[in-house]
């Protein structure tokens, strides 16, 4: 079990250090740049207050990163295991000039190197399904954040209805990796994304799990026919 947790790290991390230069732009195309829409939504239901304090697991190029700070004007950090995706990440936040106000750091999402109950949310974007472990992932979201703090992940989920179904996997599994090859020049890493949302839970499985982590006031929105989800769970507040 080790060595699988080892070798998908290895893994992952290859095809993100290898794609960072073109991800926001493959981005774009892989989600017909709906992934801006979702963002937007997802601030909308988090709902910040002034000086909100966030850490944002996978941050790669920091888009997320970069909407929390703007919106809470608080401390937030961002964490990733690619140096490649932080360094596109860190340009944008010193162009927005924020780099005061965003701590970036390389890190390991399943061990996060801070104390229990330190950040008001904690959230994910197009992360957990490249996590080897999710469960572990999500327990420590909820470790780090504070009593009645919120875990947020945004993620690629399984549309269920016809015939928009069929179509998005006839994209996602035979397009998508040939676009990758023309835009990024990278066949295999792209080709591996679809592979990766396989075997990811679908959003109802998905809320069970936050359920089962401890989190409550689970809550899970289908986005755009359900080719994305949005996932946000509470962690239970002390009793006074």
């Amino acid at each position: 079990m080790a060595k699988k947790i080892e070798d998908k790290e290895q893994f992952v991390h290859s095809v993100f250090e290898s794609i960072a230069p073109k991800y926001d732009l493959m981005n774009d195309i892989l989600s017909f740049r709906r992934h801006k829409a979702w963002r937007k939504l997802t601030m909308r239901k988090m709902d910040m207050k002034p000086g909100d304090s966030a850490i944002d697991l996978c941050c790669g190029t920091c888009d997320w990163t970069i909407s929390m700070a703007e919106q809470s004007g608080g401390s937030i950090t961002g964490l990733d295991f690619s140096p490649n995706m932080l360094a596109v990440g860190s340009h944008k936040v010193k162009e927005k000039n924020l780099d005061r106000q965003i701590n970036l750091i390389q890190g390991n999402a399943m061990e996060l190197p801070f104390e229990d109950n330190r950040f008001d949310y904690a959230t994910i974007g197009f992360g957990l399904r490249n996590v080897p472990d999710l469960r572990r992932v999500l327990s420590e979201m909820k470790r780090v954040v504070k009593p009645g703090g919120m875990v947020v992940c945004l993620e690629l989920s399984k549309p269920t209805w016809q015939p928009f179904k069929g179509i998005y996997y006839l994209y996602f599994k035979q397009i998508l990796p040939f676009l990758g090859k023309l835009v990024a020049k990278r066949y295999e890493q792209y080709k591996w994304l679809p592979d990766s949302l396989v075997q990811f839970p679908g959003r109802h499985e998905l809320a069970e799990i936050f359920r089962e982590t401890g989190l409550k006031e689970v809550q899970a929105y289908p986005l755009t026919g359900g080719i994305a989800a949005l996932h946000i769970g509470v962690k239970e507040k002390l009793d006074v």
